[in-house]
């Protein structure tokens, strides 16, 4: 294992028994979530975050349902890669206003039905649906229905970053997790997976924790086949460093990897279309992400609310190296990679 960072390998709650602050017991990273998200009090402070990314070949489609106190937020996005064209609905909630996560993630459906988007993301015992319609604002009618599954023993990378015992996040991210469904807008139908369409990939980032008030942070993904082997990358960097722990690893055959080191990142914010490159200094992995399109967001809300964030979309090649060996050399897989700035 290429990493000194700390296993868990049992149910731990994310805060102290009065929710103020983190649990010494949550530092580590694990397999599979055991965290439960008690961030009882300190209201303004706590976030709390689903993002759903389908990569379906030429298409992209994403979903959003977050709270973060004073409101909540939930979206549907999606974006052809090819022509640039795209489209959905995001919905901004007041406080109370019915967006809620459980305290552990995926053990009760994320519900929204207000001001033109109905979204219902649920999870069963092989996976997870997200089921969406919502009107586009050209006036076509949009519907989103597909089922990203979970194979048996299929590994994440789960982990605590903590900034100290107030400021700290409790990660999940997941890659590599087969879709199947469709996108249907106006007229136009697009088929996510199965023999019609191209091999799908979900991804998903959980995020529960109280944040700095400005952070800047990477993020990059991806997932496809690599001969016999379905790989999948998860990277990050920036908002981890000096934290003592990463949320880097690869996923090979649904097997973790972990990788203790912060990856070093190279690319452009001026010009994001350009390579993205990560590496990992202990030589696991060396990948390059050939972008195909940028889903650029900027916010400025007055001095207390501001983000900004390059999110692009495209291809991964490169190599890894496996704790078991296993050493690979890979092209063409579907994935991301994104600075974001935020402010809040």
């Amino acid at each position: 294992m290429t990493t000194s960072e700390r296993e868990l390998t049992r149910p731990v709650d994310l805060c102290t028994a009065d929710g103020s602050s983190l649990n010494p017991d949550a530092r580590g990273w694990s397999r599979h979530p055991l965290h439960r998200d008690n961030l009882d009090g300190r209201f303004g402070m706590n976030k709390r975050w689903d993002y759903w990314a389908i990569l379906a070949g030429d298409l992209v489609v994403s979903s959003l349902y977050s709270d973060v106190d004073h409101f909540g937020l939930a979206d549907v996005y999606w974006a052809d890669l090819v022509t640039g064209e795209s489209g959905g609905r995001a919905i901004v909630v007041p406080h109370g206003g019915g967006i809620e996560l459980p305290e552990r993630a995926g053990t009760a459906p994320l519900v929204v039905d207000r001001d033109g988007l109905e979204l219902r993301i649920a999870d069963d015992e092989v996976g997870t649906r997200i089921a969406a319609t919502w009107t586009e604002r050209d006036g076509r009618a949009g519907r989103l229905d597909v089922m990203v599954e979970l194979p048996v023993g299929h590994e994440s990378l789960n982990v605590v970053v903590p900034w100290s015992d107030e400021l700290f996040n409790f990660t999940s991210k997941h890659q590599a997790r087969p879709a199947l469904g469709e996108l249907v807008v106006g007229d136009r139908r697009c088929t996510i997976g199965g023999t019609d369409g191209a091999e799908s990939w979900g991804v998903l980032d959980v995020g529960r924790g109280r944040w700095p008030t400005e952070i800047t942070w990477n993020w990059g993904g991806g997932a496809g086949r690599c001969g016999d082997h379905v790989v999948g990358l998860q990277v990050g960097g920036k908002w981890t460093a000096g934290t003592g722990f990463t949320e880097n690893g690869v996923i090979v055959d649904g097997r973790l990897t972990k990788l203790g080191s912060e990856l070093a990142w190279d690319y452009d914010w001026n010009e994001p279309m350009r390579p993205w490159r990560v590496v990992d200094p202990g030589g696991q992995l060396d990948a390059v992400l050939t972008p195909r399109f940028d889903k650029h967001t900027k916010v400025d809300a007055g001095p207390d609310l501001r983000s900004e964030t390059h999110q692009v979309f495209g291809t991964w090649s490169g190599r890894l190296v496996s704790d078991d060996h296993l050493a690979l050399e890979f092209a063409g897989l579907q994935g991301f990679a994104e600075e974001a700035r935020q402010r809040w």
